[in-house]
């Protein structure tokens, strides 16, 4: 497999810990720019919001950008971005730079997931999406612990001198390392909006709306949880947190792997089963330590082993519009996430947090129920083969 894969993997995971990375500082950027800890989580939803609508939009703008001089382009920008963060001197211009960040990063992240599945080939092209899938669900889980440590020992603008320094290190990667990759045959926005008449591709996408809001109802609460329901003190929290974080890392790789083995289909199905299950099963286990730590370490796995399956179903789905699917099915899974942070918050206020299992799996049995019947659906006719008739 090409070895530049890895390296997409690496600047994926370098972009990815921007999001999440200021959770576990925000009392710190609070106090020191006088602003109240509600002001300073709008750090995390205009980011989120940003990441979620730019991503199909500026792919579509720039489609006929060569992408390595694309990906060096959008790296400048996010450098630009973190050095207006760790030099804000007050909120509103580190809200600047979280915007700044947010629209380079929504972009380099789904060019990372365009150019896995180009660089290997058919062959391999699920383990690709897998390989990047890795950098981003390792940002994702291990940003907040590493932004707490790095924020709490030196000061919340250290956790982003280091992004910074990493960005600048990436940045002469694709110098050294990335040769030129040529964008796809441009086709026309009439006719990549044209696949949402197809069932498999707007039940897809619903998919992944549907399971990481139920696996955000939970995920986003699950401290809480169990500070509620088990006898852990807040060094076992930290190590299930750890314990979670390695298995998601390794999940989007596991789901490359059953992609390209079982299929994509058989993949999704198969997951989405076993992950409903494990939500219901959870609250039943709190007391019975090792077959919890077993349903934490699955439920890590299968939180990022459907995408890369479902970014693979999409491509085999529209293959001329393969890309703006993959950005909207990303678009998709942040919007799940915002979406299971305000579910799972209603829940806590108004019934129990007790609930939000329950509830996380209800949602994943609907993404179940749109997944069965999109690979049972019949394809189409695209808009290319209407015109070329």
């Amino acid at each position: 497999m090409d070895k530049r894969i890895y390296f997409l993997m690496i600047i994926a995971f370098v972009i990815g810990s921007v999001e999440l990375i200021i959770s576990g500082i925000l009392d710190l950027i609070a106090e020191d720019l006088n602003v109240s800890i509600g002001q300073a989580g709008l750090l995390i939803t205009v980011f989120a919001l940003i990441f979620a609508v730019a991503s199909p939009i500026l792919l579509v703008l720039t489609a006929k950008i060569e992408r390595k001089v694309l990906t060096l382009g959008c790296l400048y920008v996010f450098f630009i971005g973190c050095i207006v963060t760790v030099f804000s001197p007050t909120f509103s211009v580190l809200f600047i730079g979280r915007i700044i960040l947010a629209l380079s990063g929504a972009l380099l992240i789904i060019l990372c997931l365009v150019m896995a599945p180009s660089l290997a080939g058919n062959q391999y092209k699920g383990r690709a999406i897998g390989i990047v899938s890795m950098g981003v669900s390792a940002s994702l889980v291990l940003g907040v612990p590493l932004g707490l440590i790095i924020g709490n020992s030196f000061g919340w603008r250290a956790p982003f001198v280091l992004i910074t320094v990493m960005t600048a290190l990436s940045i002469i990667g694709v110098h050294a390392f990335m040769g030129r990759i040529e964008p796809k045959s441009q086709v026309p926005l009439r006719q990549q909006l044209a696949a949402f008449k197809n069932p498999k591709i707007t039940l897809g996408l619903t998919t992944t709306f549907l399971y990481m809001t139920g696996h955000s109802i939970m995920y986003s609460y699950f401290k809480p949880y169990l500070e509620a329901t088990t006898v852990f003190n807040g060094n076992w929290v930290s190590i299930i947190y750890l314990i979670f974080g390695v298995a998601a890392v390794f999940g989007g790789g596991i789901g490359g792997v059953m992609a390209d083995l079982l299929g994509t289909r058989k993949t999704m199905v198969i997951s989405l089963a076993i992950f409903s299950s494990l939500f219901f099963i959870l609250p039943f286990t709190t007391g019975l330590f090792p077959i919890f730590f077993i349903i934490i370490i699955a439920w890590g796995i299968l939180s990022w082993a459907i995408s890369p399956a479902m970014q693979s179903y999409l491509i085999e789905s529209a293959p001329e519009s393969s890309e703006i699917q993959q950005s909207l099915n990303n678009s998709a899974l942040h919007l799940g996430v915002a979406g299971g942070s305000v579910i799972g918050a209603g829940i806590v206020d108004t019934l129990s947090v007790e609930v939000n299992p329950f509830a996380g799996g209800i949602l994943i049995i609907m993404s179940l129920i749109t997944v069965v019947i999109s690979v049972n659906s019949k394809k189409k006719t695209s808009y290319a083969a209407k015109s070329a008739i």
